[in-house]
């Protein structure tokens, strides 16, 4: 019995560390992402998100709430251009709050609280990378 009690509590601990690991990586990536955006660093935008990237977001109820859709390549365009002209740049003091709602073994849901809105990440793990292969966004206005 007491064989038992031990080898459940190192699978269980083993199973804790292992989420820990991925939880980290997981906050990386979606730290890369805010980041990338917030300072138009290219680097950082290519380390987050999958080539097959689909950006799916709402903007403003004052500019009417227009539908924008982003590739792999226009996100990494957009960083660019953020690099170019500073004023596309976050303020200094942006709020970038990352909550995890849902993390399995390859998969994981991801809520981003950003100066701009929301946005929902859906996260794959390949080969012990996490990247971001879904957004959905919407402004707060």
């Amino acid at each position: 019995m007491k064989k038992i009690i031990l080898i459940f509590l190192i699978v269980f601990c083993f199973n804790i560390d292992s989420y820990s690991q991925d939880r980290e990586k997981i906050e990386s990536a979606a730290l890369d992402y805010i980041e990338g955006f917030y300072e138009g660093d290219t680097t950082k935008i290519k380390r987050s998100i999958h080539p097959d990237l689909s950006k799916l977001g709402y903007g403003s109820k004052s500019k009417g709430s227009k539908k924008h859709i982003m590739t792999y390549d226009k996100a990494i365009g957009f960083a660019r251009d953020v690099a170019k002209d500073p004023q596309w740049a976050a303020p200094k003091d942006a709020v970038k709050t990352i909550e995890i709602l849902d993390a399995q073994d390859k998969i994981a849901c991801v809520k981003l609280t950003l100066y701009w809105g929301i946005d929902y990440l859906l996260m794959a793990k390949n080969e012990g990378k996490w990247m971001i292969t879904k957004v959905l966004w919407q402004s707060l206005d």
